[in-house]
């Protein structure tokens, strides 16, 4: 294999990947916008509709940015192990990390380092529930 024909091929797989992303990010907005309806549907408030709708949305962003920063990580470091290609490559995953960083602290509701709230009911059931 030569060499055009490797870079080709990398490249190939990683738009392969990028497209998965998108893929991703799409039918689980889909599915969580379709879950949202019908949440919406059979429950009498709008909050708890609402607040699963957001948490669906954001794991599926999170999903799919991981595929994207997997892609970007492959075609620079295969294609193009430039120094400039690998800076890029740096600020284009510390932003998609800061995004997935913020986007888990908005689902989990707290800082990775902090522990769980424990709830007088969950302290109750033990360690299954929590």
């Amino acid at each position: 294999m030569s060499d055009s024909e490797f870079k080709s091929a990398v490249d190939a797989v990683s738009r392969v990947i990028d497209g998965a992303g998108v893929v991703v990010v799409v039918i689980g907005l889909v599915i969580a916008t379709g879950g949202f309806f019908v949440a919406l549907r059979s429950s009498s408030t709008r909050a708890p509709a609402y607040l699963a709708y957001r948490q669906a949305v954001g794991k599926a962003i999170l999903l799919g940015l991981e595929f994207l920063v997997a892609a970007d990580i492959i075609r620079t470091v295969a294609v193009e192990p430039t120094f400039t290609s690998v800076g890029v490559l740096a600020l284009v995953v510390a932003v998609r990390t800061f995004l997935s960083f913020t986007l888990d602290v908005e689902l989990q509701g707290r800082w990775p380092w902090q522990s769980r709230q424990v709830t007088p009911a969950s302290a109750r059931a033990g360690p299954a529930s929590s």
